[in-house]
């Protein structure tokens, strides 16, 4: 089971990259379309929620990878 941990926590690193990758495209055209309500969209993804998205699954594989999850009840 821990092998299957250490794999999803590379999974959910690699998932994390790609949500960074695939958002700052297309929310980046938001914020050059001209219009307000993409601007105030976009600003609001861009900058408050997927820094956070990002960090949560960067977070969470390395928590898997470094066996931060496993059961020690000492």
């Amino acid at each position: 089971m821990n092998t299957v941990k250490k794999y999803l926590g590379f999974v959910w690193i690699l998932l994390a990259a790609a949500v960074a990758y695939y958002s700052i495209g297309i929310f980046g055209g938001k914020l050059t379309s001209g219009k307000q309500d993409d601007l105030v969209f976009g600003i609001i993804v861009f900058f408050i929620l997927l820094p956070l998205i990002v960090t949560g699954l960067l977070l969470f594989g390395y928590y898997c990878i470094t066996d931060e999850y496993e059961e020690d009840y000492d």
